[in-house]
C-alpha cells in the first residue's frame, strides 16, 4: 500500500510540527495561579513585559485599522489588487468600515480620558482597553504565530479522521471540531474560534458546521471558569462546578446545532466549487492508518519556512486588526448599557417566576444577572458576589460560562471573524443556552446542595 512509501523525514515532518503544537496550545501546566497552557504563559510574559505600553499599543493598532480601512474604501477594491491579503482585511463592507471608525473613536477618548466617564469609566473603557485587550494582544501574538503547527502538519487530518464516528452521530460536525474545542477547554475560547475561522477560510468547514463549532465549541478555558466561581466564593466546589459546566454544555451541544438558527444555516464551503473533506475510509485502511496516511500527505505539502513565518505574521495582523476593533466597538456598547442603563434588570424580570417555582432563593436578585452576561460574562459573577445563598451563587457562575456568547469577547471575536454568524445569530443563540442550560443547572444545584 501507498503508506509504506513514506521516507522517514515524511514521518518526522507530520510528528515533530503537530507535537509542539499540541505542547503550546493543549499542555496542561501548573502554576501559582491555576492550570494554564505555554501560550497563555508566553502572553502573561508579554503583558507584563509591555504592561505599561499595550494601551497605547491597542489604540494606535485600532486607529490605524480605521485609517487604512477608510483609506482602502475611498480608493476602491481594486487598490489593493496586487495585495489579496491587505485588500481582504482592509476593503471591508460599509457596516464594518463604520464600526472600525467607532471602535477608534472610542479607543481614542478611552486611552486619553476624554467625553463622558461612562465612556472611559474603570468599568467600561478602562476594562476593555487596559485589560481585556492587553490579553486579546498577546495572546492572539502567540496564537497566530503558532496556529499553523496545528492546522498545516497533519494533526487535524489524523484527528479529524478518528473522532468523526463520534462527532458526527452526536453533533453533525466532522472530526476535526474536537481539536477547535480540546484547545478551547485547556486553552482559551478565543483560540478555538481563530481556529475554526482558519478553517473555514481554507474550506474544510461549511457555513454550518463553522457557525456550529464556533458558538457551541469554543469553550470557556478551566482558567477563566477558575477565575469565575474565584469571584463568587466558592473556590472549594470548583469539581462539581466545572463538572456541571460540562454536563450542561453537553445537553446544549447536543441541541443547538438541530434547531435554527444554527441548523438553518447553508452546508456550504466558502468555495461553492469546494466538496470540502471527505471522511470515507478507503478499502484497506482502518481509521488510525488512514488518518495517519492523511496527516503524513498534509504535512508533506508544507516545504517552506518563509511561509510558515509569513502565514503566522499573516494571522496576527488579521486577528489584531480584523477582531480588536470589533471587540471595542460592540464590546464597549454593550458594557456602557449593562453599566448605566437598568435594560438588563428589566429584561430578567420575566425569569422571576420562573426561578421561584424553581425554588432559587433570592429569585429577584438573580434574575438581574440572568441577561448581562451578554455585555461581559464577568459581570453575573460580580453581582452574584453579593448574595448571601451558596446555591444561588453557584447557579448564576455556572449559568455565566455555559451561555458561551458575551460582546466584550467572544460575541466581538465571531462579529470580527470569518465565521458566518450575525449579531442577530449571536443574540438569538445566547437566549437559547440561556434557556436550555439554566434549568439543567438548576437540578443539578438542588441535588448538590
Amino acid at each position: 500500500m501507498e503508506k509504506n512509501h513514506y521516507r522517514i523525514s515524511d514521518h518526522i515532518k507530520f510528528i515533530i510540527p503537530s507535537l509542539i503544537g499540541v505542547f503550546l496550545f493543549m499542555f496542561p501546566l501548573k502554576t501559582d495561579d491555576g492550570v494554564t497552557i505555554p501560550i497563555a504563559l508566553l502572553a502573561g510574559l508579554v503583558q507584563d513585559a509591555l504592561a505599561g505600553r499595550l494601551s497605547a499599543v491597542m489604540m494606535v493598532i485600532i486607529v490605524l485599522t480605521a485609517v487604512f480601512t477608510l483609506i482602502a474604501k475611498l480608493a476602491g477594491k481594486d487598490a489593493l489588487q496586487k495585495t489579496p491579503f491587505f485588500q481582504q482585511l482592509f476593503y471591508v463592507s460599509l457596516f464594518w468600515t463604520i464600526t472600525r471608525v467607532i471602535a477608534a473613536i472610542f479607543a481614542v477618548m478611552v486611552y486619553f480620558e476624554l467625553g463622558p466617564s461612562f465612556i472611559h469609566g474603570a468599568d467600561t473603557g478602562k476594562m476593555l482597553l487596559d485589560d481585556l485587550l492587553h490579553v486579546l494582544f498577546a495572546v492572539f501574538l502567540f496564537a497566530g504565530l503558532f496556529l499553523p503547527l496545528l492546522m498545516n502538519f497533519g494533526l487535524l487530518e489524523l484527528v479529524g479522521t478518528m473522532m468523526t464516528k463520534i462527532m458526527r452521530p452526536l453533533f453533525k460536525l466532522p472530526g476535526r471540531a474536537s481539536i477547535d474545542s480540546l484547545a478551547s477547554w485547556i486553552g482559551d475560547g478565543t483560540i478555538g474560534i481563530l481556529l475554526t475561522s482558519k478553517q473555514y477560510e481554507e474550506g474544510n468547514y461549511t457555513k454550518r458546521e463553522a457557525a456550529v463549532i464556533g458558538t457551541t465549541f469554543s469553550i470557556v478555558s478551566i482558567t477563566f471558569s477558575l477565575v469565575i466561581i474565584g469571584e463568587v466564593g466558592l473556590q472549594h466546589m470548583f469539581v462539581p462546578f466545572y463538572l456541571t459546566v460540562l454536563f450542561a454544555g453537553f445537553v446544549a451541544a447536543l441541541i443547538m446545532p438541530r434547531i435554527p438558527p444554527l441548523s438553518r444555516k447553508a452546508d456550504r464551503y466558502i468555495d461553492p466549487d469546494s466538496d470540502g473533506v471527505s471522511e470515507e475510509i478507503p478499502e484497506g485502511y482502518n481509521v488510525f492508518t488512514y488518518g495517519y496516511k492523511k496527516a503524513i500527505d498534509r504535512g508533506r505539502k508544507e516545504t517552506s519556512f518563509y511561509r510558515f513565518i509569513k502565514e503566522g505574521l499573516q494571522n496576527i495582523l488579521d486577528m489584531w486588526m480584523g477582531v480588536a476593533p470589533v471587540v471595542m466597538a460592540f464590546g464597549l456598547t454593550a458594557l456602557i448599557i449593562a453599566e448605566n442603563t437598568p435594560l438588563f434588570s428589566w429584561l430578567g424580570v420575566p425569569f422571576i417566576p420562573v426561578l421561584e417555582w424553581m425554588q432559587v432563593p433570592s429569585a429577584t436578585a438573580a434574575s438581574e444577572t440572568i441577561l448581562i452576561g451578554f455585555a461581559d460574562m464577568f459581570l453575573p459573577a460580580i453581582l452574584a458576589s453579593g448574595i448571601e445563598e451558596e446555591i444561588t451563587r453557584f447557579i448564576i457562575a455556572a449559568l455565566s460560562v455555559t451561555q458561551l456568547i458575551y460582546m466584550s469577547e467572544v460575541g466581538g471575536l465571531l462579529l470580527g471573524s470569518k465565521v458566518p454568524v450575525s449579531f442577530k445569530d449571536l443574540v438569538v443563540i445566547f437566549l437559547l443556552r440561556t434557556l436550555i442550560t439554566l434549568p439543567v443547572i438548576i437540578l443539578i444545584a438542588h441535588l448538590i446542595f
